[in-house]
């Protein structure tokens, strides 16, 4: 009796998928966003291409492992280092740092790239110390005070991976001050600006005619945080700070609703009310499926509005809109989306990475859209802006921006002449 017989599937060689797994944990120290899926696709990319050149190998590496066009320099160098020579981890820090060069790159970003690289090529093998020498004792200084001082201003998307842990565990020790409202109770005491004069009577009541003084005050109340955080493509080296800010907030102030957009909208409220922010983190990326996607923010806005803005906008509620404002699609609808939030709330802060740029110009079309509604318009890029946010929070119900009518003015030269706008943002600085 014959029978077709399946076919056997290709075995890698071990060593392959060995050296595949280590490459892949290499560009995971050194910043790119590679998980277990990127390492089994660069597998299964080998398999299909073969191994008959070098230049095989590079392409299906590097179509499997390369998400942002910025990481093309970087893969360069760490590719030609590991596939070199397997022994590069021996190999003294100081031999290898002389010949990483970037084509096309300036100099300070040449210099941060070539750290990274370093802090994970690292170290050569440790050595156990002989029995007659003196045994060292080294403290880990890591977090300290001096470490975020010389982050302060450093751009996330150039941190390396310790730089990044630094500024995670500094914004787990934020103490943000958080908007406050007045509501309509009140609050009795000996002091105050107000004479409760019904208090005042029943104590007299209780005191035989003698009329004391007694005061009232409005309670003040946290206002209810609302945040939305874009973590399409573009804001991929943010997102994971971003989260972490997310839950210090969600940590003080208990009124706090979260939510994560991309292609559609997620709430993470519940996730973001965990102690452990790894657990947190964690139970987000297992809940989130479009991290580093598109954008669509004028369909999650409207989701929002329609499903969660009366829900969560009341009281006073002040609405933290994280986004670079880069939308994929050209909806018309997106102003009036963002006019019916910012109608909706107390104060819309929007918080761009983009203004990162000296001589930013509001020059998108979704950009332009949005600007007329926002309260004001922050950078949030690095450690000291998210520092600079905390503090000042707590002041948001008592002026705007004075800055936001510039901008406002910027983005409708830009609808008319985009050299105008330029133009205006250099005299503005």
């Amino acid at each position: 009796m014959t029978g077709s017989v399946a076919p056997i599937p290709s075995v890698p060689d071990p060593k392959l998928d060995q050296n595949i797994m280590l490459f892949v944990r290499l560009l995971r120290q050194i910043g790119f966003r590679t998980g277990p899926a990127s390492m089994i696709d660069a597998v299964e990319a080998v398999q299909q291409t073969g191994l008959a050149s070098k230049a095989y190998l590079y392409h299906a590496l590097a179509s499997s492992l390369i998400k942002r066009h910025e990481d093309q320099p970087l893969f360069d160098q760490a590719f030609r280092l590991f596939w070199r020579n397997p022994q590069f981890h021996e190999k003294l820090r100081a031999l290898l740092l002389p010949q990483i060069r970037l084509p096309g790159g300036d100099a300070d970003q040449a210099e941060d790239m070539a750290r990274r690289l370093s802090d994970a090529l690292g170290g050569s093998p440790e050595t156990k110390p002989d029995a007659l020498e003196e045994v060292t004792i080294e403290f880990d200084a890591t977090a300290t005070a001096t470490d975020t001082d010389r982050i302060l201003h450093k751009d996330f998307e150039t941190m390396s991976a310790d730089e990044l842990r630094v500024a995670e565990t500094a914004i787990a020790r934020l103490a943000p001050k958080l908007p406050k409202r007045l509501t309509r109770r009140y609050r009795h005491g000996q002091q105050g600006k107000t004479i409760d004069l019904r208090a005042a009577l029943r104590d007299a009541s209780r005191r035989c005619g003698l009329v004391m003084p007694r005061f009232r005050r409005r309670i003040e109340m946290p206002c209810p945080l609302v945040i939305l955080c874009d973590i399409s493509g573009s804001m991929e080296q943010y997102s994971r700070v971003m989260l972490h800010f997310i839950h210090r907030l969600s940590a003080v102030q208990p009124r706090v609703h979260s939510f994560l957009f991309g292609t559609k909208l997620t709430n993470i409220s519940r996730q973001m009310r965990q102690r452990d922010v790894d657990l947190a983190v964690g139970d987000v990326a297992a809940r989130v499926d479009d991290w580093s996607g598109g954008t669509r923010i004028s369909d999650s806005l409207a989701q929002f509005n329609g499903e969660w803005g009366r829900r969560v906008l009341g009281e006073g509620a002040v609405v933290l809109l994280i986004t670079d404002g880069l939308d994929r699609t050209r909806d018309d609808g997106l102003s009036a989306q963002m006019e019916r939030l910012g109608k909706s709330t107390s104060s819309l802060i929007w918080l761009n990475p983009l203004l990162r740029f000296d001589g930013f110009v509001p020059k998108s079309q979704s950009i332009r859209a949005m600007m007329p509604h926002v309260d004001r318009f922050l950078p949030i890029h690095s450690l000291q802006s998210i520092m600079d946010i905390a503090d000042s929070l707590g002041g948001v119900d008592n002026c705007l921006d004075p800055s936001i009518e510039g901008w406002r003015r910027a983005a409708r030269l830009a609808a008319l002449a985009p050299q105008s706008a330029a133009a205006y943002a250099q005299e503005k600085e």
